[in-house]
């Protein structure tokens, strides 16, 4: 068990602490922003997230070929085109244009929507999908239990998140939400096969998809240029 390295319980401790501190805010989001305003909170919540994602993605790529080499297949031909492609979906899933950039950015102010189009015809929780895509893509790269461990943690936290975000809703909309829930679903395409939804590509045709498009082309480009200059924080 020598490969099982300590750098395996640290990223569990980096998930486990994104995890809490990710889905604790969301939980206290309809208290605080009757307490402090929905702007502020915004802006907390995304210090509090960026402030652990940026040190959690910086130690994830020093550590990723960590432990056992459970696989490796990066030489078979096909294998880096169906990565990179599987996760520049992912991206879509992740970063969904559904939700309002603007408020994101709390430039206007932040909401909670009942959203019924676009991509949550696919899935009613885009970003668990893209997050285990993701997790998928990556885990067949780099082939090492470090990347398993780091899979697992992030699905988990998504698949619970799913539970929250849903009880989330529950307690806000309450019947509403019910509707919405019975005319969706969590499993991709999973309400299109079932004939309760039918996919409208023209609801895809917004300018939010067009940036999280540029956005996976510019990390795409960054990406050697991140995992370099990662290289040199010393963690």
């Amino acid at each position: 068990m020598s490969w099982f390295t300590s750098s395996h319980w640290i990223m569990l401790g980096w998930l486990m602490g994104f995890a809490i501190a990710h889905s604790g805010l969301a939980s206290l989001r309809m208290a605080a922003e009757k307490r402090i305003g929905a702007r502020p909170y915004r802006v907390i919540f995304a210090l509090v997230s960026l402030g652990i994602v940026v040190p959690m993605m910086i130690y994830f790529f020093n550590h990723r070929y960590d432990g056992l080499r459970l696989w490796n297949i990066q030489g078979v031909p096909g294998v880096s085109e169906g990565v990179w492609i599987a996760s520049a979906i992912s991206f879509l899933f992740l970063y969904p244009a559904t939700f309002n950039l603007l408020e994101i950015a709390a430039i206007q102010k932040p909401q909670v929507h009942l959203y019924e189009s676009g991509i949550i015809r696919i899935s009613r929780h885009p970003q668990m999908v893209g997050q285990i895509l993701w997790c998928i893509a990556h885990t067949v790269w780099v082939g090492t239990s470090f990347m398993v461990v780091t899979s697992i943690g992030l699905i988990l936290h998504h698949l619970f998140g799913v539970w929250n975000g849903d009880r989330r809703l529950t307690l806000r909309y309450g019947e509403a939400f019910e509707a919405v829930k019975a005319r969706t679903s969590i499993v991709p395409f999973g309400a299109i096969l079932a004939g309760k939804q039918k996919l409208e590509l023209k609801e895809f045709l917004r300018p939010a998809y067009l940036g999280v498009t540029a956005f996976t082309l510019l990390f795409w480009w960054l990406h050697p240029i991140v995992i370099r200059a990662s290289g040199n924080v010393p963690w």
